[in-house]
C-alpha cells in the first residue's frame, strides 16, 4: 500500500519559498504546490540595476517552472490567491481552489508610505521587475525630454532624481543614477550636459545604513558625495507633490521622485485574519508559525519573527532563505514525530554597493571597504543568483560594463507621441 503525500502549499516563490521547495524536492513524503502571481524567481537586490539599466530582467529572473523542472513532487500554479479558509485548509486563486496539510506563506512584502498613501501616485517604489522597468523609463524618457528642451535652466527638474529612504536600496540606487548620468552616457547627448544631472539622496535618520557600523556609514556618505549625490539626513518628507518633495527647510523640485523608505506586508498578508503587527506582517511563534493555526507556516518578509529578539528579524533575502530551509525541515521533523527546535538565525552579516569599485560589507568583526568590499559584494550577488545562465549573462553584463563604462540595457519601448515635452 503506498504511502498518502502530505499536502505542503507553498505561496509565493520567492527567497523563502524557494528554499521550502528545495529542501523538500523529490522527497516522497510531500506533494508540494506553489502558487504565485509571478511565473518567475527574481533576484530582488539587483533590482536597481534593472532600474538604472546596467542589467536587464531576464539577468536577475528565471522562469520558476524551469528550476523546479526535476522536481517531481512540485506542482508550480500560476495565481493570484483571493482567500484562505483556515478551518478548511483550503486557499482560492484564479477561480480554482487547493487544499493543504501545510500552508507556508511566503507571499513577500510590498512598499510602505507609513500612512500616506496618496504619495504612492506621486512616487516610484521598487518591489519588483514592473517597478524597476517603470524607474528605467522614467529616467531614460528625463534625459530624452530634457534634450528635446535643450536648456537646462527650463529642463533642470527632469534632471534631478530624488530618492528618498537611506537604506541598501536608496543608496544604491543613489550611486548608481549618479554614475549612469555623470560618467557612462554623458557623451551620448547634443543640447544637454547629462554631468549636470542632480541626485538627491534623504534620510529622516541621523546616517545613511542605519544597520551597519558609524564607520561604514560615513565611508558611504563620503563616496556618494564624491561621485555628486547631494545626502540629506535627519530630513524627514513631510509631503510630496506633483511637482517635488516637501522638507523642513527646502522644497526640492523634481519629476523624479524615489521611494525607498519602508516596506510592510503583503496585501494577502494585510487582510488575512491573523495577529500582524502595525506593518501587517504576521506574528509568528519560535517555530515560525502562527498563532492560530500550528500547520500555518509563515516566512521571509511577510513574517515577524521576534521571540527571544530585541527586536525583530529584518526583512532581508538572508532570513527569509534561512526561514524557508529551516521550515522545510521543520515539516519533515513533524512528520517523523522528532521533537522541534526552535528557529536560530545566523547572521551573516551586511553589504551595500555605493558604486563602481565602492562598497561596504560587514561580517561580524570583519569589515571591508571600497574595491574590497565591493568584490565581496561581487561575489556574494553571483553565488546567491538562481541560475547558472544568470551568473554568467550577469558576470559578463559588470565586465563590460567595467571595462567600457557603458550601460547596456537603455531601451524604451514607448514611442515619442508618448512624451510630453514642456518648454
Amino acid at each position: 500500500m503506498s504511502q498518502v503525500k502530505k499536502k505542503i502549499l507553498v505561496i509565493g516563490a520567492g527567497f523563502a519559498g524557494l528554499q521550502v521547495i528545495k529542501t523538500l524536492a523529490n522527497n516522497k513524503r510531500f506533494e508540494i504546490t506553489v502558487v504565485d502571481k509571478k511565473n518567475h524567481h527574481l533576484f530582488q537586490p539587483l533590482l536597481y540595476q534593472v532600474a538604472t539599466a546596467v542589467l536587464s530582467p531576464a539577468d536577475i529572473a528565471i522562469p520558476s517552472r524551469s528550476i523546479t523542472t526535476k522536481y517531481k513532487n512540485v506542482k508550480i500554479l500560476l495565481g493570484d490567491v483571493t482567500a484562505i479558509d483556515f478551518n478548511n485548509r483550503k486557499v482560492e486563486f484564479q477561480n480554482n481552489s487547493e487544499s493543504y496539510d501545510y500552508l507556508v506563506l511566503a507571499t513577500g512584502a510590498r512598499t510602505s508610505y507609513f500612512g500616506n498613501n496618496s504619495w504612492k501616485e506621486k512616487t516610484l517604489g521598487l518591489k519588483n521587475l514592473k517597478d524597476a522597468l517603470s524607474i528605467r523609463r522614467r529616467i531614460l524618457l528625463s534625459f530624452e525630454q530634457a534634450e528635446l528642451i535643450g536648456n537646462y535652466e527650463k529642463a533642470k527638474s527632469f534632471m534631478h532624481y530624488v530618492i528618498i529612504g537611506g537604506g541598501p536600496t536608496g543608496v544604491e540606487l543613489a550611486g548608481s543614477i549618479a554614475e549612469l548620468s555623470h560618467n557612462i552616457i554623458r557623451k551620448d547627448f547634443r543640447n544637454i550636459d547629462s554631468g549636470m544631472t542632480k541626485v538627491t539622496l534623504i534620510e529622516a535618520g541621523p546616517r545613511l545604513l542605519a544597520a551597519f557600523s558609524e564607520k561604514s556609514s560615513a565611508f558611504t556618505q563620503e563616496k556618494l558625495e564624491r561621485r555628486g549625490v547631494e545626502v540629506l539626513t535627519s530630513s524627514p518628507v513631510l509631503d510630496i507633490t506633483d511637482t517635488g518633495v516637501v522638507l523642513k527647510d527646502r522644497t526640492i523640485e523634481s519629476k523624479t521622485v524615489i521611494w525607498a523608505a519602508g516596506v510592510e506586508g503583503s496585501e494577502l498578508a494585510k487582510n488575512l485574519p491573523l495577529n500582524k503587527d502595525k506593518a501587517n506582517r504576521i506574528i509568528v511563534d519560535e517555530f515560525c508559525r502562527t498563532t492560530e493555526y500550528p500547520e500555518v507556516f509563515v516566512i521571509g518578509d511577510a513574517a515577524n519573527y521576534g521571540k527571544g529578539l530585541s527586536k525583530p528579524l529584518p526583512g532581508v533575502s538572508p532570513v527569509a532563505m534561512q526561514q524557508g530551509r529551516y521550515v522545510a525541515k521543520t515539516i519533515d521533523s513533524i512528520e517523523k514525530n522528532r521533537p522541534l527546535t526552535p528557529f536560530h538565525y545566523f547572521d551573516k552579516g551586511n553589504m551595500a554597493t555605493i558604486g563602481r569599485t565602492d562598497a561596504v560589507a560587514e561580517f561580524g568583526k570583519i569589515r571591508l571597504k571600497g574595491i574590497f568590499g565591493w568584490f565581496g559584494w561581487l561575489f556574494v550577488h553571483l553565488v546567491y543568483q538562481v541560475g547558472f545562465k544568470n551568473k554568467v549573462s550577469t558576470l559578463l553584463s559588470w565586465v563590460w560594463s567595467y571595462l567600457t563604462f557603458r550601460a547596456g540595457s537603455r531601451l524604451i519601448q514607448e514611442e515619442m507621441d508618448e512624451l510630453s515635452v514642456r518648454s
